[in-house]
C-alpha cells in the first residue's frame, strides 16, 4: 500500500498523496526517481489558484499522458515543456492551466488524499508571504501512521 503513497511538507502544512500510476506510469516513475525531491513553491502566473516549480528547459523525456488543462483541487502536474517552460503544478483552486504562449495541457500524476483543507491556506501564504519550501518523500507504513497521528492530534 505505502509503495504509491507521497508525504508532501509544504511550509508549515503536510499532506499525503498518492501516485497515479496505472493512469501516469512514466511521469510516476520519474517522479519517484527524484524522491525524496526538495524545491520551493511559488505562486503561479497565469493559470489561477496553483502553485508551481518552475524548471526552465528541464528535458525529463517523459511523453504527455494523463494530461489535463483543468485539474482538480489537489492534483498535481507535470509540464514536460515544449512551449513553455518545464513545471511541476500543485493546485489549491481554480485552475485553467496556461502560459503567456496560451492554453497549456500537462501530466496529472499525483493527487493529494489527505490535508486537503490545508490547501487554500497554503496557497494564500504562497500567494502572499512568497516561496515556500517543499518537500516530496515515498511514505511507508510508519511514516502515514505518523502522519495520521499528528492529524490527530490536531483535532
Amino acid at each position: 500500500m505505502s509503495r504509491d503513497h507521497i508525504l508532501i511538507t509544504a511550509g508549515p502544512y503536510r499532506f499525503l498523496g498518492v501516485l497515479e500510476t496505472s493512469a501516469a506510469p512514466l511521469t510516476c516513475k520519474l517522479f519517484r526517481s527524484l524522491l525524496p525531491y526538495r524545491q520551493k513553491l511559488i505562486h503561479v502566473r497565469w493559470s489561477g489558484e496553483g502553485m508551481w516549480i518552475p524548471l526552465g528547459t528541464t528535458d525529463f523525456g517523459v511523453p504527455f499522458e494523463n494530461h489535463t488543462s483543468h485539474p482538480q483541487i489537489g492534483q498535481l502536474l507535470l509540464y514536460p515543456g515544449g512551449i513553455s517552460e518545464t513545471e511541476f503544478l500543485f493546485c489549491y483552486g481554480g485552475v485553467a492551466f496556461a502560459s503567456k504562449m496560451g492554453p497549456l495541457a500537462a501530466n496529472h500524476f499525483l493527487t493529494v488524499i489527505e490535508g486537503l483543507e490545508d490547501l487554500r491556506p497554503l496557497g494564500e501564504r504562497v500567494l502572499w508571504q512568497g516561496a515556500q519550501d517543499v518537500t516530496f518523500e515515498l511514505a511507508d507504513e510508519a511514516t502515514i501512521t505518523a502522519f495520521h497521528r499528528s492529524r490527530r492530534a490536531k483535532l
